[in-house]
């Protein structure tokens, strides 16, 4: 079908057929290749729409006030070594982790998925890493930590290491000219993208995101609290991100999807859990009020089920029950009391439709 227009003198002649071919070859990857970055028609709708969430989320870390962060970390009688111990524990492994998650998205991820309303959306997601690791600048120039500990910790630190290491492999595999119609790199990418938005995001972050947390629902840390507390929200649509793209990419791949290829998928998910659980245990070395690593271990095996749930993989240790299930209020951050100044804050865009659910964690 052509539709014709005349204007003036001209004629302009518009092929249908030729924009619904171009449509029908969007793809994850191995796509219509194409300089233009023209969204509409939407192929992958959800994309779009996670787009427009997330940028109704926009939040910037130096509008959280710090003062009582600050006086707190001062104060020996109002915290102790333990909960200090956590809080440098969370910036020295985020303040890198975040830029290790965005470098992936720019410079692997995004350069190979071919439909442009996967890459907008890919783009939002790494801007917001980018004020995750800014939000952990702004935690440590507040407390006045030595900036060469939180490189230390990364670097010295063998859990740490060893969690980094996990998901650096499976990025520097892709860093490399691919032929993507190759199974076996179709693989490489989907495995990826698991590893980084399921194992990493959706899982290995989750244990200091619920003990910072904790310290902040004992109204200790409350500007590190309320940052967690938007990142956590952040990560959840970034988890959603990476799942609708892994779904997609197997459905379109399907002869990817074998039963040996679901088994290396449950194995990496294992690994991921066994490391974060080590990692746990350093960062609470020593119970605490309202601090037990035990829940936070077991947190971790609930949460690592649901994310292998949610891509159509059995669970690893099935009908574990969630030992944390004040964490979805933590969630609803839509409308909130500040716990010093007993006033109500509004931080989100009236346009946005996110409302956060226990089943998005």
């Amino acid at each position: 079908m052509q539709k014709t227009f005349q204007v003036g003198a001209k004629t302009f002649v518009l092929d249908q057929a030729k924009a619904e071919a171009a449509f029908a070859a969007k793809k994850v990857i191995n796509g219509r290749a194409t300089m233009t970055f023209n969204l509409l028609p939407l192929k992958y709708q959800w994309a779009y729409d996670l787009y427009r969430k997330m940028k109704a989320n926009h939040w910037e870390p130096e509008d959280i006030p710090m003062g009582k962060d600050i006086e707190q970390w001062r104060d020996e009688k109002v915290v102790s070594d333990v909960e200090r111990w956590i809080i440098r524990m969370g910036i020295g492994y985020f303040s890198a982790a975040e830029g290790i998650v965005g470098d992936n998205i720019q410079h692997v991820v995004r350069e190979l998925v071919t439909a442009p309303e996967l890459k907008l959306v890919l783009g939002r997601h790494a801007h917001e890493e980018n004020i995750h690791a800014d939000s952990l600048l702004y935690m440590i120039s507040s407390l006045q930590i030595n900036p060469h500990e939180c490189e230390a910790m990364f670097e010295d630190i063998p859990t740490i290491v060893r969690k980094n290491e996990f998901v650096t492999k499976t990025s520097h595999a892709l860093r490399r000219d691919l032929d993507l119609t190759l199974p076996e790199n179709k693989k490489l990418l989907a495995k990826n993208i698991f590893v980084f938005g399921q194992c990493m995001e959706g899982t290995q972050f989750y244990g200091l995101f619920g003990m910072v947390l904790s310290l902040y629902r004992q109204n200790k840390f409350p500007g590190i609290g309320q940052m967690f507390r938007y990142t956590l929200r952040d990560e959840s649509n970034h988890i959603e991100v990476f799942r609708n793209l892994f779904m997609d990419l197997v459905d379109e791949n399907r002869e990817i999807w074998t039963t040996e290829f679901k088994e290396e998928l449950r194995s990496l998910m294992r690994e991921a859990v066994d490391l974060e659980k080590e990692f746990i245990n350093d960062c609470l070395p020593v119970n605490s009020i309202g601090l037990a690593a035990e829940e936070f271990v077991t947190y971790i095996d609930y949460i690592a089920d649901r994310r292998l749930e949610s891509c159509g993989l059995a669970p690893l240790a099935a009908g574990v029950k969630n030992p944390l299930p004040w964490l979805a209020e933590m969630m609803d951050i839509k409308k909130e009391q500040n716990f010093f100044e007993g006033r109500v804050t509004e931080y989100q865009k009236a346009s946005s439709l996110n409302v956060a659910h226990d089943d998005e964690l």
